[in-house]
């Protein structure tokens, strides 16, 4: 399995990525604002790096639940300067911009950025081509609704099929705008749009869950769903977060979306060593 983003090609068939998250933001669910000042994120970010991530995701957007959207202009000015002290002084560093906003994108892309990571799944009607064009990696996730919306009383079916049909549907407009399929990756959307079920169904049947054999990139740490299995604030979730990090490999999973790289880490290559043990 392989994921191309622009230069960087990552052969996922036996080893998953830990994707270290930097929120440039002072609304963050999981760190409060911690790093929304340029010199903390871009601190924070190395610091991911040298504990072992394979590439940071850099958001600069807020989008917990009953969040509002964040203009282009304002995401840029926090995101500019943490991304141009990370090609300065790690400029080996493989980078994903978090965002939705094309414009957002193409400036980050410019700087050198490597995927995009879209919540909305190329909502934007001007992020297909952007991404075509540049041969950067692209994440499509899965969400219904907004930020400001999607947890107003989620409902599905089978969500499993839907969350699958939608990825599904997403991969074909890609495919469409001329996005080859090795550079996309997929990602079911923990937390957005779905209730706790709707959640630990999901992330239970991943093995059925269909991706077209992209990527699937997951992002489970210090998540609302564990909070609610163990009775826990965000900042205490950490072990929760490793046990269902754990499954989520086993089950197909190959990014691994984390504020806790080093410790993540571990338990992605444990859980890959059990992967390759199950399937021999």
């Amino acid at each position: 399995m392989i994921w191309r983003c622009r230069e960087r090609v990552f052969d996922l068939t036996t080893r998953s990525l830990v994707m270290g998250i930097v929120n440039v933001t002072p609304d963050s669910f999981s760190d409060g604002g911690r790093f929304a000042e340029p010199a903390a994120a871009l601190a924070h970010a190395k610091q991911l790096l040298a504990d072992g991530a394979d590439l940071l995701d850099l958001g600069g957007e807020s989008t917990r639940p009953g969040s509002s959207p964040v203009p282009a202009e304002e995401q840029w000015r926090r995101l500019s300067p943490v991304i141009e002290g990370l090609r300065r002084d790690a400029p080996d560093a493989c980078l994903s911009v978090d965002t939705s906003s094309a414009e957002v994108a193409r400036r980050a892309l410019e700087l050198g950025c490597h995927v995009v990571n879209d919540t909305s799944a190329l909502g934007d009607p001007a992020m297909a081509p952007l991404v075509a064009k540049s041969g950067a990696g692209v994440v499509l996730m899965h969400m219904r609704g907004t930020p400001a919306t999607m947890q107003n009383d989620p409902r599905y079916d089978d969500v499993v099929a839907e969350v699958g049909a939608h990825l599904t549907e997403r991969r074909k407009l890609a495919r469409d705008a001329g996005i080859a399929e090795e550079f996309v990756a997929v990602d079911p959307g923990v937390g957005f749009g779905k209730a706790l079920e709707h959640n630990l169904t999901v992330l239970a049947n991943l093995d059925r869950l269909e991706t077209g054999g992209r990527p699937l990139v997951l992002g489970v740490s210090r998540k609302s769903f564990i909070g609610r299995v163990l009775d826990r604030p965000a900042d205490q979730r950490l072990e929760g977060g490793l046990a269902a990090t754990g499954v989520i490999v086993l089950l197909g999973a190959r990014v691994i979306r984390t504020h806790d790289v080093a410790t993540t880490l571990p338990a992605v290559h444990v859980a890959d060593a059990l992967r390759a043990a199950r399937r021999a």
